[in-house]
């Protein structure tokens, strides 16, 4: 009986040659990413193997998958590229998708709704990621086809698997640290809490559904510890901060800083916002964290590299893209996910 060979894939091939999957792909299909050398010695090596490369067209007829999953980003491309969270998440999902010889197709919320179906039909996507989704942005998604595969990350969309981390207790646990330092005065400032594009404070009644909102249940997190600690924080002093950018972060800092009761606690919802609130601390002579604490949440490099180092709650960003793209790929059970977080003490609030 005749023996069966087992297909080479792409990551055989690289970890036979020792180079990455995106070497042997750029062999292949990018010859400009790499010297003449490098690709005619891959080249030859590969056809000893009998490995002819990645062929999408193929395995398309043959499995009926494109081999390509498309990841829908809340924010502008150029801004989730940038973003250190956002960063870090699509660099974990890019490890098992290369592995795995898929593609990702990066599109913003605001390209698939302006031309959703034009742009499905051409991306022929086996289905979607869907990143950092705010509430408003989920109701009646284009992306969310009845004959698609979908995984939510960082939100919560009703009939599909999510990937998050432990929003509300890791609040919960970062307030109740810094509170024992038995702040006079508290402020929050929020990211995303309400369906605006300003800087404000918030309404109670505006705030964002708290079973679709990670925010929120970072807000209710704060909220636990703050009430085992019998002090209120009214609405005015909760700041909607609409993007994780520096520059909306430090006014919003600026102008809680500058109230006539100051407070001496910021519970800040990213570390983005936690650097932002320090700098705005320290251009007014305050010192941190002697005259006010500030905390965070992400666990980004900066925070640990800055100066102040920032107290955070340090959450799995690089794991959350991995165990997204797993789930996708039936890696995993298609079952919701849970990460751990983990409170990290430093300079901007340090243990009592």
């Amino acid at each position: 009986m005749k023996k069966s060979i087992k297909k080479l894939t792409l990551k055989d091939v690289a970890e036979r040659l020792e180079v990455s999957t995106a070497t042997i792909s750029n062999a292949f299909n990018r010859p400009d990413q790499l010297s003449a050398n490098l690709r005619e010695n891959i080249l030859n090596e590969c056809e000893k193997m009998g490995y002819f490369g990645p062929n999408a067209a193929a395995r398309s007829l043959r499995t009926g998958r494109t081999g390509i999953v498309g990841i829908v980003l809340s924010d502008d491309l150029s801004y989730s590229l940038t973003d250190p969270v956002a960063n870090q998440f699509l660099k974990g999902m890019a490890e098992v998708f290369e592995a795995n010889e898929y593609n990702m197709l990066l599109l913003s919320s605001d390209e698939v709704e302006q031309d959703a179906q034009s742009r499905m039909q051409s991306s022929m996507v086996d289905g979607f990621i869907v990143y950092g989704h705010k509430p408003q942005q989920c109701i009646n998604a284009p992306w969310l086809m009845p004959n698609k595969n979908i995984i939510t990350v960082d939100s919560f969309i009703p009939g599909t698997t999510s990937v998050n981390v432990e929003n509300h207790s890791g609040a919960y646990i970062i307030a109740k640290h810094a509170l024992q330092h038995n702040p006079e005065t508290v402020a929050i400032l929020g990211l995303s809490l309400l369906d605006t594009d300003r800087v404000c404070r918030i309404r109670e009644d505006e705030l964002f559904d708290r079973a679709a909102s990670i925010s929120i249940q970072r807000l209710y997190g704060y909220f636990e510890a703050l009430k085992e600690h019998q002090i209120t924080v009214p609405s005015e002093c909760i700041w909607n901060i609409p993007e994780n950018s520096h520059k909306l972060a430090y006014q919003a800092a600026r102008e809680a800083l500058t109230m006539a009761d100051r407070p001496k606690l910021l519970l800040c919802m990213s570390d983005c916002i936690a650097i932002a609130a320090v700098q705005a601390a320290l251009q007014l002579g305050l010192r941190v964290p002697e005259d006010l604490q500030v905390v965070g949440f992400d666990g980004i490099a900066e925070s640990e590299n800055f100066h102040p180092s920032i107290t955070t709650i340090h959450q799995q960003t690089v794991e959350k893209g991995r165990v997204a793209a797993e789930v996708f790929l039936g890696l995993r059970e298609a079952k919701d996910v849970v990460l751990e977080t983990e409170l990290v003490i430093r300079e901007s609030c340090p243990a009592q």
